[in-house]
């Protein structure tokens, strides 16, 4: 897939109890794709989650937007090196997504429009880790930064936090995503700096 944009160089790295090592702080929202950013009409957009039983459960935009809302704010760390602290966002929990939802599974595959994937542990999704975020300070998400809707799990770096989403499915075993098949690490730890794969 061709757009990708490379890493930033020569920033000032900074020390701080909250950047990862490697990492410098940004003012800014880099935008970083690994393809052209998609139109997605909300008149069209569903989210859905299936069970690794084949369970499904869909909202449509309404039916979302009727869902509780949390807001939280968060710092995020790219694995290009930048970081950015202090992002606020609101969406809804991914417990509130899998209330419902029946499983015994130990993975998930959070699923982009564009056909993007990214695979995380289902226990790194639970728990109040993650959500799927409609806004970013305040205002509707931008679709160069994965507007309509955006997977948000902070604690990974930020290639985890898919855009575009449009569903998770849950699986008994990992089913790694794009980048991981590339080479990058299939957990993405920050403050590990698991930026590749062990050979890299």
């Amino acid at each position: 897939m061709s757009g990708l944009t490379p890493g930033f160089q020569g920033r000032r790295r900074i020390e701080s109890d909250r950047v990862p090592p490697g990492q410098y702080l940004t003012e800014d929202f880099p935008v970083l794709s690994a393809g052209p950013t998609p139109s997605i009409d909300i008149a069209e957009w569903t989210f859905t989650v299936v069970a690794e039983t084949g369970e499904r459960h869909a909202w449509d935009w309404d039916q979302f937007a009727a869902l509780a809302q949390e807001t939280r704010t968060v710092d995020i760390h790219c694995v290009t090196r930048w970081s950015k602290l202090d992002t606020t966002w609101r969406g809804v929990s991914v417990d509130t997504l899998l209330a419902e939802v029946e499983t015994a599974a130990d993975f998930a595959v959070v699923h982009s429009f564009d056909g993007y994937t990214t695979n995380v542990p289902l226990d790194d999704i639970i728990d109040g880790q993650a959500w799927v975020v409609t806004e970013y300070e305040g205002e509707p998400l931008a679709a160069e930064h994965g507007g309509p809707a955006r997977f948000l799990l902070p604690h990974l770096y930020f290639w985890k936090s898919a855009k575009w989403v449009s569903g998770i499915t849950l699986h008994d075993e990992d089913n790694p995503g794009f980048w991981e098949r590339a080479g990058y690490h299939d957990y993405g730890d920050p403050w590990l700096e698991q930026r590749y794969q062990s050979g890299w």
